[in-house]
């Protein structure tokens, strides 16, 4: 019965585990033509950052660039905004379309110049042509519409540079607040291909950046958050019945020391970060990181020192196997919640990771009671013999 509760309890959260990195629970750019108005665009883009997209035709003809971007503001009440900057890759000198709910609650689409990071004016005209914008809003997302006359020297480079960005607010006077300054809003810009040859945001290397950083969490997630507890839960638990020895021993090393092994990859993904990133340093995530990668290499190690059972020094390593295994739960815990912080995703991938590690938890806590009645059952058969 326990063998069996047990296994039910690991397919539970690999189960869990596959739902908050499956790929497939995200929007796509084609997934969302069916909402956007009758117009039909001849590319569409998942593009690296602040889960935006962007659908766009381009006629090089007249030069003229149909585009629909799509995102979810911020907060209720934000704003969304898409730009092209025609002389350098960031956010100032870009001139913006801006989409955001006015007084009467209508989705309205206003222009701004971000002559500088200090000032974002609104103006009548950009420095190109744009006709036929509106905006509209629906499922939570927000949808920009316009056409742009692309700049004779961009068009002839055949790319341009693009920025996007999402909002908290915009004041009753139509001041739009200041966005995040999260990573996931410095990177919102790429180069656009007109050709639509490209399948991400850019090739300034910001998609590359978000894949690592991507990779990066969703690696240590799964090792020092899903995996690692449980293992523990494994060790803990199984051991407690006679007909689970010795397979509770080898399911426990195998999902430890697979879990080791996806963290080291998840470590080496955040020292090459973190030599890419000059000047930008999470503190306390790294630092908790390095003592993570420090005490699970040691515990690791320590599976070749381990006594036999009758040892007389078997009972101080259990002590330090036990404590040292304990303390990776909790830091590994800690650090997938600061590293989710620093990622900023959407909401409903911390919600998914809550939910796992709440499963896991009741998981703990139904085994614990199993097993204290195993062993008080024991004791009393023991005493009456």
């Amino acid at each position: 019965m326990a063998s069996s509760s047990s296994t039910r309890s690991i397919v539970l959260g690999l189960s869990l585990w596959f739902l908050l990195i499956s790929p497939a629970l995200s929007l796509t750019c084609t997934s969302q033509s069916k909402n956007l108005k009758n117009e039909i665009y001849a590319h569409c883009l998942d593009l690296p950052s602040l889960s935006s997209f962007l659908h766009f035709t381009y006629d090089a003809s007249n030069r003229s660039l149909s585009i629909a971007f799509v995102a979810a503001p911020a907060k209720s009440g934000g704003w969304i905004a898409w730009a092209i900057n025609p002389t350098a890759p960031g956010m100032a000198g870009s001139q913006a379309l801006v989409a955001y709910k006015d007084s009467k609650g209508a989705v309205t689409v206003k222009l701004y110049n971000v002559s500088s990071y200090a000032s974002i004016v609104p103006t009548k005209k950009l420095s190109f042509d744009v006709w036929d914008t509106s905006a509209d809003e629906s499922g939570g997302l927000m949808r920009i519409y316009g056409k742009v006359k692309v700049p004779e020297e961009l068009a002839k480079a055949g790319k341009l540079n693009q920025v996007w960005q999402v909002g908290p607010s915009v004041t009753p006077g139509g001041m739009i607040a200041k966005h995040d300054f999260a990573p996931p809003n410095l990177n919102s810009k790429g180069a656009l291909d007109l050709s639509g040859a490209q399948t991400g945001g850019g090739s300034t290397g910001t998609d590359s950046r978000t894949k690592k950083r991507n990779i990066h969490g969703v690696l240590n997630a799964v090792s020092w958050g899903i995996l690692f507890p449980i293992g523990a839960i494994i060790a803990r638990y199984l051991r407690t019945f006679e007909s689970a020895d010795p397979a509770w021993f080898y399911l426990h090393v195998l999902c430890q020391s697979s879990a080791y092994a996806i963290g080291v990859a998840g470590w080496g993904t955040g020292l090459k970060l973190g030599s890419d990133s000059k000047g930008v340093t999470y503190t306390g995530h790294r630092n908790i990181g390095i003592a993570l990668f420090s005490l699970a290499t040691v515990q690791i190690f320590a599976l070749f020192l381990r006594p036999k059972k009758d040892h007389k020094y078997r009972f101080h390593w259990n002590l330090y196997h036990h404590g040292v295994g304990y303390a990776i739960l909790v830091l590994g815990i800690i650090n997938v919640f600061k590293g989710l912080d620093i990622l900023n995703p959407e909401n409903k991938w911390k919600s998914a990771y809550i939910i796992v590690i709440s499963v896991l938890g009741g998981i703990a806590v139904l085994l614990e009671a199993i097993t204290w009645i195993v062993v008080i059952s024991r004791k009393s058969r023991s005493r009456k013999a």
